[in-house]
């Protein structure tokens, strides 16, 4: 299967099934001498994992990792790095009543069309769990952009029509303290309730995860078809249950003037900023130093515990109901992915800007 890879310079590639042995992710481009944190690591795919609060899946997986090669005495070497995921807690047999059916909204129609041939537990290689290579990779790639003093945190600003207040001050370093990982503590309690009242109700709701970077410095990206903007959106929508992508102003910059909407230059303390923030960070597809902002919507997660009609794979009617153990809402576990995504593309960049001029 092709499109695996994701990256020019610093590209990764992953491996695996979501019921398989195992799945993995292979890191190339990496520069050499990167000390490797495994315990940074850990706490990036604890983020991810499933089983970590009642508001997720009950899946149960340790996200215990191997690093098979690219790293000697604790730093990187130059070579492909290799990390290993082992699945422990697959459960095929809760796919087995619907080998051969198509569930709505699901990948199982589509990889039929295009491979004849797939893998019905847990989605095969179109589950979510196959993020979890992200997030490895990710935890390494934010530890190479902390040399450059770039940081990149996410978090959940809205859970079905449950958002922050806009306008109000928010402490990202409250994010992680609700399983939410919402930083408003009042709205966080409100997406809570909601999300445990839908799961009362065998049925999903979507939300949104906001991102923010920062330190990024001015010139990455490319203005024509590598625009930051555009591999940035390509990344996000390359995560399952990804719906909609926007940066800076987006949607909102259509009730706009210019003269509201433009962003005006200034010279602070010798170097070049801006005003507002109105094209978050972003220029002409290219970085400007500004912090880089945009927002990644999610849909309801597409398995809900309730009979759908459908057909098969022979084209006759059939009833779909979903068993096992899923998310009545993704965007908890969605936030390191997020972040892991945008680490990828801001290194990626940040390399091949290298190249841009002597």
């Amino acid at each position: 299967m092709a499109a695996n890879t994701f990256g020019e310079i610093f590209r990764i590639t992953t491996f695996g099934e979501s019921h398989g042995k195992a799945i993995g992710v292979i890191i190339d481009g990496c520069p050499a001498g990167l000390v490797i944190d495994s315990e940074f690591i850990s706490r990036e795919l604890a983020r991810r994992k499933p089983g970590q609060s009642h508001l997720v899946t009950q899946r149960k997986e340790d996200e215990n990792f191997e690093i098979l090669s690219g790293v000697f005495e604790g730093k990187t070497t130059g070579t492909p790095i290799c990390i290993v995921i082992p699945n422990t807690d697959q459960r095929s047999r809760d796919y087995e009543h619907i080998a051969g059916i198509y569930r709505p909204s699901h990948a199982d129609y589509t990889y039929d069309a295009k491979y004849g041939h797939r893998d019905p537990a847990g989605g095969g290689r179109s589950s979510a769990r196959e993020t979890a290579a992200r997030v490895a990779a990710g935890a390494v790639t934010k530890t190479f952009l902390r040399q450059y003093g770039i940081e990149i945190t996410a978090w959940v600003s809205q859970v079905g029509d449950i958002s922050i207040p806009e306008h109000i001050s928010i402490d990202l370093q409250k994010t992680e303290t609700n399983p939410v990982r919402c930083p408003h503590s009042e709205t966080a309690v409100r997406m809570e309730d909601l999300i445990m009242e839908v799961r009362k109700q065998g049925d999903t709701i979507g939300g949104m995860v906001s991102c923010l970077i920062t330190g990024c410095p001015p010139g990455l990206g490319a203005p024509v078809f590598d625009k930051l903007h555009a591999d940035l959106g390509k990344a996000m929508l390359s995560i399952n249950a990804v719906k909609g992508f926007e940066y800076g102003s987006g949607f909102r910059c259509i009730t706009m003037k210019g003269s509201e909407h433009n962003d005006v230059f200034e010279n602070e303390a010798g170097q070049v900023k801006t005003k507002t923030n109105h094209s978050g960070g972003i220029q002409g597809g290219i970085s400007n130093g500004m912090p880089i902002n945009f927002n990644v919507a999610f849909k309801p997660v597409a398995t809900i515990v309730r009979a759908q009609e459908t057909v098969d794979n022979r084209g006759n009617q059939a009833v779909a109901e979903g068993k096992g153990r899923h998310d009545p809402c993704v965007v908890p576990r969605a936030v390191p992915i997020v972040e892991a995504m945008a680490a990828l593309v801001i290194a990626d960049h940040l390399l091949r800007d290298r190249t841009s001029r002597i």
